[in-house]
């Protein structure tokens, strides 16, 4: 039967649909930093090529104007606030080069200031469109109930308690409620984690956005539209990703006190010369030098190239890291929160164990009569099947309940445990024992009579025990299991893994809660998920790592890494390669901390000649941009976590 009103929801803000190239060059920063880009380019070709001094000039003031107004607006409102940083810092030596003549050092500060700005506008933009996006969960229009029995469309937003609304088969549910008649499957594994549909009757409770499955529903309504699951979700990844608390970068921590001392001493050494006589240029010039040497050109330089270069590292292996201060991130972790479904497991049901009640071949029954079937269950019994399937008749799906069909002139069954009520001691006893070993049972009929049980669990990913244990290595503990599936299939794949400290069987704010609360105990958290309901705690926790294959669309943008491959072997090694980055940089930080005291030191005490000192400044610039290239090389990705050797080989993909 077609159904009356949308499966899925209508866009409800046209900019979440905008294809990724067109939403970013809409990013008025990426504009200005692509438009200073060219002009530098232009100004080093003219200067290259030969063109007369004006030209390269033109366009490196051009270059000057482009991407420099808003770091300079920045800083001047900075400034507004007796803040001094490093956006103005920058702005000022790029015209102090500019007045003694090195048009070109100035330019290329302006340039790396744009671009980095430019990120992390482009960071901010992808966080706001992921949030936007998580409305699309629940439709906007819902199937009011009349008291006259008549149905008419409605908005979902107009919805109120009390309300009834019908929702029919494949259709997503509008509101979160109560069922009040029919029989369903419901897949809400976007709200709770579950693998599998779950069963829905009468008195159960349901969330909007969730899939109906082949039944038919009457929902009374219970909360509010803005108090619903799904908008609590969308206002705590807000709110979570609006107070976080923005680390920033290891030289940005000292930039306010670094820019205050760099200026002072600037203005002292243009100044207190002046008073006593001495030459304007000379003195100007000697003041420009220092303001060039003592630039953070440099120490930003030793700061980005360790972190973008692990970045591109990462990628070349199957991992996407957001952004450098998510790399640097990732280096704090001291403690790895991961999901279950679809995270350690690959969140398909396969048949663990078949009981034969009386003489069939329970398997081969009930994989012919659930051929039909489009439940992940059904679609298991049958991949488990490895005869001819026999031929089936008569198929109808009970919702809720199972399927029916007729099987070589017989009647099969294939059911939930809840809808045989005929079932006596050894049947409940036999499905209790699977359900109590963390997987479902289904009751196979033939002509009414239990012939057999068919055990199914969550197929655990090969790579997830290693992988616990490398992050347990790592961060001297092991890892938390946060789920929102039942407390009895949580514990019994906690066992296969290796964790100890489960928590099951939270909705999304639960697990958003725990990660919080974690937090607030001291404790720097990496959140692993896939599904929309471990968005929340990605979002507040220290960093977050989305499993990009199997991951829905906003925990794919929610998070701060993505592993492109679905390796969980690869989420220590990149931990572990963001920690070898951060040591760099600190090395780094050292080499253009000694290079800028050095020339400083010259500055003041003696006469540094300023191409000279142009040459050490842009010297030490290059030497720490080479030793952050180091981290490009395969090398460095297979060494991130040397003491597991056969973790590097899979990672690498030589096996």
């Amino acid at each position: 039967m077609t159904a009356l009103y949308p499966a899925t929801a209508p866009t409800l803000d046209p900019p979440a649909r905008v294809r990724p190239g067109n939403w970013l060059c809409a990013v008025p920063s990426v504009r200005w930093a692509a438009a200073a880009l060219g002009l530098f380019l232009s100004g080093l070709g003219a200067q290259l090529g030969g063109a007369p001094q004006f030209v390269h000039w033109t366009l490196y003031l051009a270059c000057y104007l482009v991407g420099g107004w808003e770091p300079a607006w920045a800083g001047v409102q900075a400034l507004r606030r007796r803040n001094l940083d490093v956006d103005l810092l920058m702005i000022v030596a790029a015209i102090g080069a500019a007045a003694i003549g090195q048009v070109f050092d100035g330019a290329l500060l302006i340039l790396i200031f744009a671009t980095s700005g430019a990120l992390e506008d482009v960071a901010t933009t992808r966080t706001e469109r992921s949030v936007r996006g998580l409305l699309d969960l629940a439709p906007e229009d819902a199937a009011l109930l009349g008291g006259d029995g008549a149905e008419r469309v409605v908005s979902a937003a107009d919805l109120r308690p009390g309300d009834v609304i019908v929702v029919r088969p494949g259709e997503r549910i509008s509101a979160d409620g109560t069922v009040i008649h029919g029989t369903s499957e419901v897949d809400q594994s976007s709200i709770t984690g579950e693998p599998l549909p779950a069963a829905k009757a009468v008195g159960d409770e349901v969330f909007a956005g969730t899939l109906n499955g082949s039944g038919a529903l009457r929902i009374e309504v219970t909360r509010e539209p803005s108090q619903t699951v799904v908008a609590r979700i969308v206002a705590m990844v807000a709110e979570a990703s609006a107070t976080k608390a923005t680390t920033q970068l290891f030289i940005e921590k000292i930039e306010q006190r670094y820019s205050v001392i760099v200026v002072a001493a600037t203005l002292a050494l243009l100044t207190v010369p002046l008073l006593f006589g001495a030459d304007l240029r000379s003195t100007l010039l000697r003041a420009m030098t220092f303001m060039i040497v003592a630039s953070p050109c440099a120490v930003v330089l030793a700061t980005m190239p360790p972190l973008l270069s692990a970045i591109a590292n990462a990628s070349r292996h199957g991992v996407l890291v957001k952004s450098a201060v998510a790399m640097e991130r990732l280096a704090d972790t001291d403690l790895v929160v991961l999901d279950k479904t679809g995270t350690l497991t690959a969140g398909e049901p396969v048949v663990s164990r078949v009981v034969a009640l009386a003489d069939a071949d329970v398997l081969r029954i009930a994989a012919a009569a659930e051929q039909f079937s489009e439940h992940p269950l059904g679609r298991a019994i049958v991949a488990a099947a490895d005869t001819p399937l026999l031929e089936a008749v008569d198929f109808i799906a009970l919702p809720g309940r199972g399927v029916r069909a007729g099987v070589d002139g017989r009647v099969v069954e294939v059911i939930s445990p809840s809808a045989y009520a005929e079932a006596d001691g050894d049947v409940r006893e036999r499905c209790a024992a699977i359900e109590n070993e963390g997987g479902t049972a289904v009751v196979v009929l033939v002509d009414a009579a239990p012939v057999g049980i068919i055990g199914l669990v969550d197929r655990l990913r090969s790579d997830a025990p290693a992988a616990v244990a490398r992050l347990a290595e790592l961060t001297t503990q092991p890892p938390m299991l946060l789920t929102g599936d039942n407390r009895r299939a949580a514990e019994r794949l906690a066992g296969q893994v290796g964790v100890t400290d489960v928590r099951a069987e939270l909705l999304p704010d639960g697990k958003a809660a725990a990660v919080q609360e974690l937090q607030r105990d001291g404790r720097r958290v990496l959140v692993v998920g896939d599904g929309v309901n471990d968005a929340p705690a990605m979002a507040a926790a220290h960093t977050s790592i989305a499993m990009g294959r199997a991951g829905a669309d906003l925990t794919v943008q929610t998070a701060d890494v993505v592993t492109i491959r679905d390796e969980l072997a690869a989420i220590p090694t990149v931990v572990a390669l963001a920690r070898r980055a951060r040591r760099v940089v600190i090395a780094n930080l050292v080499i253009a901390g000694t290079a800028i005291t050095g020339l400083v030191a010259w500055d003041l005490f003696g006469h540094l000649p300023l191409p000279l000192g142009v040459a050490g400044h842009e010297g030490s610039t290059i030497l720490v941009a080479l030793n952050g290239l180091r981290l490009l090389s395969n090398r460095a990705w297979t060494r991130a976590f040397p003491s597991r050797a056969d973790t590097n080989l899979h990672i690498s993909g030589r096996k």
